[in-house]
């Protein structure tokens, strides 16, 4: 595991640097103090502000544990006070901070280490202490196996394609000295940095195989926290999701009954429209056809007492075939001359005489009208044609 942690540990090294350099960082921390600062102060405090550096200095024999960007000390040592002293000094000054976001910083004087400019390529960037690293022979006087050493970048502007960084270095057998005092004393140190007013300058020079490795709950707990939003979020969609899914199928459903619905409506609006129009049909052929009756009529009344009929025919077309007898049949046709219901009159064939009656045999054909309305037939009394026989 150790194996494993080593070879990615370069890898996290360039990420974390990345990370520092962007933007973020910034943002995430004026957003969070805006987010604490509306908290009640009771809640403030359980949640905590994040990592607390302390920074210890080793000043004219005393070590003096002050916080960051503060000048007044929280505790003051002699470094020939044995172990157990230095050790409840410490741990009495920082007994109100909270175990889990102490770090603490070991501060060396501007004097006691080498600070050198570079102008490296912008690929340097990603992993800007190695590169360091290998520009240590041709920096300084040292040996990188002789001083304990980090970088930074700077924002002095550079020409096009390069940055501006900072080696920062310090001989061994300057700080293990002060390491030692530390670790008897039972002091974990975090960082090794430079002094700058009343802060840090901002570079690490303690190796990371040195440096402590510290548990954090809260991270535990945020990160479960974090897992189980997210795992809400997404019970959420889904059931949102199924919501919407559900929605549509009943909307589609009360789609379908209402489509049959209009279905049925359109087939019998559709079957009401052939009934009227049926309907209407048969109204309209019995207003424009001519009644069986009134043909009769008619025929009774136009053709002489003398004349009477062996057949009446009426097809389809109007067409009227009568077939009979009469004396002058000739005469037959100026009787049916005027009349409105039996038009176009003409014999079919010859008028040929019946030697039983002594009458004419005929077969007559007309044509019955078929649409709009038609006069009055004659009345009674005003019967054209012979005299009485």
């Amino acid at each position: 595991m150790s194996t494993a942690t080593q070879s990615l540990r370069p890898m996290m090294d360039r990420v974390r640097r990345q990370w520092r350099a962007s933007p973020m960082p910034a943002f995430f921390a004026w957003w969070g103090a805006e987010l604490r600062g509306m908290l009640p102060p009771r809640w403030r405090d359980r949640l905590g502000r994040g990592a607390d550096w302390h920074v210890l200095e080793q000043v004219d024999g005393h070590w003096l544990l002050r916080r960051v960007g503060q000048a007044e000390p929280l505790a003051r040592w002699s470094d020939r006070d044995d172990a157990r002293e230095q050790q409840v000094a410490f741990t009495s000054a920082l007994q109100s901070v909270d175990r889990e976001d102490l770090r603490v910083a070991l501060l060396l004087s501007g004097a006691s280490a080498l600070r050198r400019p570079l102008t490296l390529p912008l690929a340097a960037r990603a992993n800007l202490e190695q590169v360091v690293g290998f520009e240590m022979d041709r920096q300084t006087p040292f040996q990188l196996a002789q001083v304990y050493y980090g970088a930074r970048e700077l924002d002095a502007p550079a020409p096009p394609g390069r940055l501006q960084a900072e080696l920062v270095a310090v001989t061994r057998h300057t700080l293990d000295p002060q390491l030692a005092s530390l670790r008897a004393a039972g002091i974990a140190i975090d960082a090794v940095d430079l002094a700058q007013g009343a802060g840090r300058l901002g570079v690490n020079l303690l190796p990371a195989e040195q440096r402590p490795r510290h548990t954090r709950p809260r991270l535990r707990l945020n990160l479960a926290l974090a897992v189980a939003c997210v795992v809400l979020l997404f019970l959420v969609l889904v059931q949102w999701l199924h919501n919407r899914q559900a929605a549509l199928a009943q909307m589609q459903a009360e789609v379908a009954s209402m489509r049959g619905e209009a279905q049925q409506v359109a087939a019998l609006r559709t079957q009401l429209q052939d009934n009227v129009g049926a309907a209407g049909f048969l109204a309209a052929r019995k207003k424009n056809t001519v009644g069986m009756l009134s043909l009769l009529r008619e025929a009774t009344l136009r053709l002489p007492d003398s004349a009477w009929l062996e057949r009446l025919s009426v097809d389809n077309t109007g067409q009227i075939g009568l077939q009979g007898q009469a004396r002058q049949a000739a005469k037959l046709l100026d009787a049916l001359k005027d009349s409105p219901l039996i038009t176009h009159a003409s014999f079919q064939g010859s008028i040929q005489p019946d030697p039983t009656t002594g009458k004419e045999r005929f077969y007559l054909t007309a044509q019955m009208p078929q649409s709009g309305a038609v006069a009055a037939p004659a009345g009674a009394s005003s019967t054209p044609g012979e005299g009485s026989p």
